[in-house]
């Protein structure tokens, strides 16, 4: 009973977080409809299509099958795209396997290799397979960010129109002067977290869900009683019968009924399956169901009334308390989804697809709740763009229809390899979903590709930058990567470096920042060759990210001693889901402390001279005391006249973005007296 009770509990909190995008969508779906001159049987056939999209789309494919495929709780485009990776063992730029007794990296890295699919196999055979693959998911991340930008503008943009009906002398740009303010406003409070308002969202969200459906049932009841007849598919036929190409482009408006349903599974991390399926099959599906079956019973009785369908429908008596209701609503639904953008730049950052913002931890008891100022800022001044330029609701409705529709295409398709590579479903299976969820949507998605020039291309030009951005950082750094590992410094060079008679070993612990594991950074080299010098005690530190959400506490760093006295290999692992929120002292005590544990535990298996364990923790000690320095290498791509035309391209623009972001520990704060950086320039 309790355990129920707790996820009762849990599943009223979805409400404010999960839910917000999709149970606020009536209020700008009839709106944002092209209708010419509406019958009864046309509105009975855009009933009967919603409530069919909202049934498969919503209650089968992602509250039955997409919470399914979670990645140990995590889910979203990186999840699926992580765990058939991870499952393939087909890894990305930072996930090389590494030489550590870690048993993670062993478990995870090597998982299924032994009996894979056909497919699988295709995969880790085929690069452009592989590549596609990524393509993918930065799409689909990329349409996510978009879903950012425009639903807190579609959203807070139709809310506000509701104060219009009171005062028809309101002309529509003072209504969009007031949505551009409330965002503005908005975004300004991003950096002090949600936690101190969070507790407001779910009440919010609760009352909405609440009140629109309870309208919906008096609309049914005053106007159109018979409306669920509208529930036979045949009206939907008869719709497409009757109407032809103008009912196929209507779907781009429709479509919209099921915008927010990726946060069902993008937030699956935040809560559980249990928790978010209970809200959405209660509440959430219910209300939408009737509100939608509200608005067209009214508007049959009132059929040119559509481009405001929402407003129009709410009795005058209780119309200021639903317009405060549904602008307080579309507040917390934009709130939602600049958290999920934020979130997913940090998962792009943390897989290294994405160049180093800076990411802040805004709650210390939620670790999910994150804030990169530099998002934030640009996200605001494109959501008041979108609104001052493309105000009329319809263009931005186009815009939105482009995201939804390829949002969810793209997770049909990362679904179906899931299905194949990682479950084993039987084909008819695989076949029967994939036919009937990418007909389906591809019929959606060549809907909205006939509105790019009415304002759908703007989700193509910011998803066109996004992926050049990313596609720019992973190509420069893989090939930034490849070169390191060719010219890596092997242990037996580091030798012969140090018995130099002008090197010297200096007092103090050296923290060497690389990219690689199974070897030592070019520029160890370099910093050798100009320094004359190396710390008593020197820690090569590697970042790693696994394709994994989260990594247990025990198993976040690995220490090895690389046979040179006083120097050791340090390999720091995260996953996509892993708060990196180092300190610079706490950072040092952490990696102290495992270095201590791992020579007593070296000591405790080889206990033939007991005097080598107190000469290395007493140096330890030694070092720390005598002083940190934190050592970074910078390398620069120098372009040379052998390269190809793209490797020009890509190599200038990666050294543009990275000459602008932040350093391989961005949240490791170091004070510039101890932190040295080790510059060096090669010919790609």
């Amino acid at each position: 009973m309790g355990r129920w009770w707790e996820t009762l509990i849990i599943a009223y909190k979805t409400l404010g977080v999960v839910f917000g995008g999709l149970v606020t969508s009536p209020l700008y779906v009839y709106p944002s409809m092209h209708l010419k001159s509406p019958t009864e049987d046309d509105y009975l056939g855009i009933y009967s299509i919603m409530f069919w999209t909202l049934s498969l789309i919503g209650v089968v494919k992602y509250a039955s099958i997409a919470l399914k495929a979670d990645d140990q709780g995590e889910g979203g485009t990186f999840a699926l795209y992580s765990s058939l990776c991870r499952n393939m063992n087909i890894g990305m730029l930072t996930s090389r396997p590494a030489n550590s007794s870690s048993t993670l990296s062993r478990s995870l890295l090597d998982e299924g290799t032994e009996k894979q699919s056909r497919l699988a196999k295709f995969f880790r055979k085929s690069v452009v397979a592989r590549r596609v693959l990524l393509f993918i998911a930065m799409l689909g991340t990329c349409m996510v960010i978009g879903d950012g930008i425009l639903t807190p503008a579609i959203s807070v943009l139709s809310a506000m129109d509701g104060i219009r009906a009171p005062f028809p002398s309101l002309s529509s740009s003072v209504v969009e002067a007031l949505s551009a303010v409330v965002l503005i406003i908005l975004f300004l409070l991003q950096k002090f977290g949600t936690s101190r308002v969070s507790f407001l969202f779910s009440p919010i969200m609760g009352a909405w869900t609440l009140c629109t459906p309870l309208v919906g049932i008096y609309s049914i009841i005053h106007h159109y009683p018979s409306i669920f007849k509208a529930i036979s598919p045949h009206y939907v036929f008869r719709f497409f019968w009757r109407n032809g190409r103008e009912g196929w482009l209507l779907l781009g408006g429709t479509v919209l009924c099921i915008t927010g349903s990726e946060a069902l599974f993008a937030d699956l991390g935040h809560f559980n399956r249990s928790s978010i399926q209970i809200a959405f099959l209660f509440t959430i599906y219910p209300s939408l169901v009737l509100t939608y079956a509200g608005q067209t019973a009214y508007l049959i009785r009132n059929p040119n009334d559509h481009d405001d369908g929402f407003y129009k429908f709410i009795p005058k008596t209780i119309y200021w308390p639903i317009f405060i209701i549904a602008t307080l609503a579309a507040t917390v639904a934009s709130q939602s989804l600049i958290s999920a953008t934020f979130s997913v730049i940090k998962q792009s950052v943390v897989l290294d697809y994405f160049p180093r913002v800076k990411v802040v931890h805004t709650s210390d008891s939620k670790e999910g709740e994150v804030y990169s100022p530099e998002v934030n800022y640009i996200l605001m001044i494109l959501c008041v763009v979108v609104i001052l330029i493309f105000g009329d609701g319809k263009d931005i409705g186009n815009a939105f229809g482009v995201v939804v529709s390829l949002v969810m295409l793209i997770t049909t398709i990362l679904l179906t390899l899931v299905m194949i590579i990682i479950w084993r479903t039987p084909p008819m299976l695989v076949a029967l979903y994939f036919c009937v969820f990418f007909v389906m949507e591809g019929v959606y998605v060549s809907a909205v590709f006939t509105k790019i020039p009415e304002g759908g291309w703007i989700p193509f030009a910011i998803s066109f930058i996004l992926a050049l951005i990313m596609f720019g950082w992973f190509y420069g750094r893989q090939r930034k990567l490849e070169y390191e590992l060719t010219h890596k410094i092997t242990l037996d060079r580091l030798g012969v470096l140090l018995s130099d008679p002008s090197v010297q070993r200096v007092p103090g612990l050296c923290f060497f920042y690389t990219n690689i594991q199974d070897g030592l950074t070019p520029t160890l080299g370099h910093y050798i060759k100009n320094m004359k010098s190396l710390h008593q005690v020197t820690m090569f530190t590697t970042l790693r990210y696994l394709l994994v959400p989260k990594v247990a506490p025990h198993e976040r760093i690995v220490i090895k001693k690389l046979g040179l006295k006083g120097v050791y290999g340090c390999v720091i692992q995260y996953g996509y889901a892993d708060p990196l929120n180092l300190e610079g002292d706490d950072f040092v005590s952490q990696v102290t402390n495992s270095l201590q544990a791992h020579i007593q535990n070296c000591s405790g298996r080889l206990p033939s001279n007991p005097s080598e364990y107190q000469e290395e923790i007493s140096d330890l000690e030694e070092a720390r005391s005598a002083g940190v320095v934190h050592v970074r290498g910078k390398t620069r791509f120098y372009i040379g006249h052998n390269s190809g035309w793209f490797d020009r391209i890509m190599l200038a623009f990666y050294e543009v973005l990275h000459s602008n972001c932040r350093s391989a520990l961005p949240a490791l704060r170091v004070p510039p007296p101890q932190r040295i950086e080790v510059g060096m320039l090669y010919e790609a």
